[in-house]
């Protein structure tokens, strides 16, 4: 099959151009999904498994694993059995990915602590404290990822969760031995909505958790949104995505890389570029085709960048951190000078990538941060996995006498406010001492 056209690769607005307003609000939209589309079957699999329970997970599994499975819940995973069966190079490559993720999150970790303070009678305070039991849910389709169990479970387990279960179909010894040194107690052997309904709800061999965390695609997505309530959830993951940030210094051979590394994920991810200069898109569209002609993944990458690739041409470093931030990406990479400067502007971004030698890669595997990251513009509002996604917080609040008694007026006064007398009486009964 012969590479698709340079421009068909990566399709190009400039700034000033009549399109340009408009494609930069049609990419700052791309995370509305169309989950609709799936909801009716997946709330029929939840209602099935949430009434059904073993029985319902195990006829999914069939229907759409195009598989028997033997025991759902699995204590005894052989995950360091796993661990010792990989070559020397895999093993060092999950021991060392496993630590640094530990030592970042460790890190974060010491910022969420209980705290408490007094003034004038009244003790008040926050108490962090870790979630009972938590799902994880490593994708089992396209690809293994064992990366995506020690980005989530790491965290999890840092925080002091006292149970992790990994939900993955058909688990190879790359992702068992990944659940062993991240700490993980189970593998729910199963994949899909019926997995998530399985986390959520509880069944005759798997506890309900408290939370459930971690990608998947459109049918996961959608039964996360449908349990969100019963549980808690961490967002509604989309399509991978990379923004490229470049001015006329960056290396087009690297950029090219860089978007390929995303769209080799998913037909549907987003490989985005904003540059200074025409001829820096030119030159990318030109070393497209080199790398992607031997690419493993190559119809995948290919098929992403002519549905989504996409470069935005602006005038300076201003409007590139602008766009940026409108665009609120997944991965954001910096290929320019001043990287360290530039990325002090943007202030919505999964994660950033910071000068030329850091590749996206290094995020996806080895650095330390989670992987698990906002997408789809959710950048905006969201932040990565981490830490603090795994505990609980509860105010405390303790007045003394003479405290609550010097603030009955206001509190009472406010009660009546809003009408609603019971509240101002369940004060003054305390201060009034009425019968």
């Amino acid at each position: 099959m012969d590479v698709t056209g340079p421009a068909e690769l990566l399709r190009s607005a400039a700034i000033g151009a009549a399109d340009f307003e408009q494609e930069i609000e049609r990419l700052a939209r791309r995370g509305e999904s169309d989950l609709e589309r799936v909801e009716s079957q997946v709330r029929e699999i939840l209602s099935a498994v949430r009434s059904q329970g073993d029985a319902a997970v195990r006829r999914y599994v069939e229907r759409f694993e195009h598989r028997k499975p033997g025991a759902l819940l699995l204590e005894d995973y052989g995950g360091r059995e796993a661990l010792q069966a990989q070559s020397p190079v895999i093993r060092e490559a999950l021991e060392l990915a496993a630590a640094r993720v530990r030592s970042f999150h460790e890190r974060q970790a010491e910022q969420l602590k209980s705290f408490s303070y007094s003034e004038r009678g009244v003790e008040l305070g926050g108490r962090v404290t870790p979630l009972s039991r938590v799902g994880v849910y490593a994708p089992g389709g396209k690809a293994r990822y064992p990366s995506s169990v020690l980005m989530s479970a790491i965290p999890a387990a840092v925080a002091g969760v006292g149970d992790v279960i990994v939900a993955t179909p058909a688990p190879g010894p790359e992702v068992r031995a990944a659940c062993h040194l991240a700490g993980v107690g189970a593998i729910l052997d199963a994949g899909g909505a019926h997995a998530i309904a399985a986390l959520a709800y509880g069944t005759g061999s798997i506890g309900r958790v408290d939370k459930i965390v971690g990608p998947g695609n459109i049918f996961v997505a959608a039964a996360k949104r449908l349990v969100f309530g019963d549980v808690a959830i961490d967002s509604i993951a989309g399509p991978s995505e990379i923004l490229v940030v470049a001015d006329e210094t960056a290396d087009a051979a690297i950029i090219a890389a860089d978007l390929l590394s995303q769209a080799e994920h998913d037909e549907a991810a987003y490989p985005l570029l904003v540059c200074t200069a025409e001829s820096t898109v030119e030159a990318v569209r030109r070393a497209l085709p080199a790398q992607l002609a031997d690419l493993p993944r190559r119809d995948v990458a290919e098929a992403s960048l002519r549905a989504n690739g996409f470069a935005l041409v602006v005038n300076d470093r201003e409007a590139l951190a602008g766009v940026a931030d409108r665009l609120a990406v997944e991965h954001v990479a910096l290929h320019t000078q001043n990287a360290r400067e530039l990325a002090d502007r943007i202030h919505r971004a999964g994660a950033l990538f910071i000068g030329a030698s850091t590749p996206e890669a290094a995020g996806d595997y080895l650095a330390g941060p989670s992987h698990v990251l906002p997408t789809g513009g959710a950048a905006r509002f969201s932040a990565p996995l981490g830490v603090y996604d795994f505990v609980s917080r509860t105010s405390l609040i303790a007045y003394e006498a003479e405290a609550l008694a010097e603030q009955a007026d206001p509190i009472t006064a406010l009660a009546r406010l809003e009408g609603l007398e019971a509240h101002a009486r369940a004060v003054e009964r305390r201060t009034l001492r009425q019968d």
